[in-house]
């Protein structure tokens, strides 16, 4: 898992409209926020929870696992820095609209730094029934089981969880993995880390439109063989070429990123494709009952 019930986390951003309003929701999941940033804000609270000027402060007070950026674009680099400076090993990049290239750097600097981080313009991750780092409706991802979802799309990820869960299947984690063309981890690296995970039995990829990313996980899939079974639904079938579909990376350019093609590819994979949310659910339900029979 990325995350579980002991895991600390900081907020950057927290004074903000959003990030104030996501510290109560994740207070009242019961997830522990144990300390916020906003630079000049030092010395406030937000729903009882300290709140420091910089990085390096917080962490001279607290343990911290975890931080959930949550700033407005233009700052969102200089908190990534901070975060990623501070060794923190896991951050949570809830922005939208990053520049492109601030993305870039920060993904150089995590990387030259042994630091993951998620996002940007992701819903989070949550461990349904212990933690969650992101802005997703708790309610709708159960109290855990052993399905972990992967996602391009926040709101496809809440109707297909949010399925599942009527259906009786359990979600043991989900990662929101975002919408931009560049990002910090993909479909791969999640895939990876859940490969040995004896706490997952099955996936399910949720992708979209636009670049290749699904194509990319097909390959490896040939390449890798994976050791638990794999459900996938594409949104944006009917899409009209060369419309951009709310993300920044849904756009179907020179006849790539097509949702026939990524289909079709995964189906090759060895991945069984729905083709419809119900047919998600259904699908998962059966397998769910065939591993505990």
């Amino acid at each position: 898992m990325y995350i579980d019930k002991n895991s600390r986390v900081l907020i950057q951003g927290i004074t903000g409209r959003q990030g104030s309003y996501h510290t109560q929701k994740m207070l009242e999941s019961g997830v522990a926020v144990v300390a916020g940033v906003t630079p000049g804000k030092g010395g406030q609270e937000v729903c009882g929870v300290p709140v420091y000027d910089h990085v390096p402060q917080a962490q001279a007070q607290h343990a911290i696992d975890v931080s959930m950026i949550i700033v407005p674009p233009p700052y969102a680099l200089g908190a990534a820095s901070e975060a990623i400076a501070a060794g923190i090993p896991l951050l949570v990049i809830i922005t939208e609209h990053i520049p492109v290239h601030d993305v870039m750097r920060i993904k150089a600097m995590a990387r030259k730094k042994g630091v993951n981080f998620i996002g940007p313009n992701t819903i989070g991750i949550i461990a349904p029934g212990q933690s969650k780092v992101g802005i997703m409706p708790t309610f709708l991802y159960g109290q855990g089981g052993r399905v972990a979802i992967i996602s391009r799309s926040g709101t496809m990820c809440h109707e297909n969880a949010s399925n599942l869960v009527n259906q009786g299947v359990g979600i043991g984690a989900v990662v929101g993995i975002g919408g931009d063309p560049i990002i910090g981890v993909d479909f791969v690296e999640v895939l990876e880390h859940f490969r040995d995970d004896d706490s997952i039995g099955a996936i399910l990829l949720i992708g979209e439109i636009g670049q290749n990313r699904e194509e990319k996980t097909a390959q490896y899939l040939l390449d890798h063989p994976y050791p638990k079974p794999i459900f996938a639904f594409i949104a944006g079938r009917y899409a009209p070429k060369g419309k951009k579909m709310g993300h920044a990376g849904a756009i179907i350019e020179k006849g790539s990123g097509s949702a026939e093609g990524k289909i079709n590819s995964l189906k090759q994979a060895g991945v069984k494709v729905a083709l419809t949310t119900q047919q998600v659910a259904d699908e998962m339900a059966r397998w769910q009952r065939q591993s505990q029979a």
